[in-house]
């Protein structure tokens, strides 16, 4: 099934009034990947990126660890999300205490 719709896509910006501010738990998430995510670079030019999130909880939103994690993967590697052309998200579930995420950035 295929659905088109001419309209603009919202951004997440334009979704709610006022500023958003990053909780504790965020900045000790973004520190900690900021810190630990290996060294890499980023080809230039369209990206595609696939990511898999593992939850303990089936009711998980697939959708939700996106943007989070993808602002963190920017600002780490120097790369604009504006370039990324292609996404895959995928979902598993796993073992509580288990939870992981996966993370593959390739050239269009």
């Amino acid at each position: 099934m295929q659905i088109h719709k001419k309209i603009k896509p919202l951004s997440v910006n334009e979704c709610w009034q006022g500023k958003r501010y990053k909780t504790d738990k965020y900045k000790e998430y973004e520190q900690y990947l900021l810190y630990t995510l290996p060294r890499m670079s980023i080809p230039e030019g369209q990206l595609s990126i696939v990511y898999e999130f593992g939850f303990s909880n089936i009711q998980s939103d697939i959708d939700n660890p996106v943007k989070p994690l993808q602002d963190i993967l920017q600002k780490k590697y120097r790369f604009n999300d504006s370039s990324i052309y292609e996404c895959k998200i995928i979902k598993r579930k796993v073992k509580k205490g288990d939870e992981y995420f996966k993370v593959s950035i390739n050239k269009c």
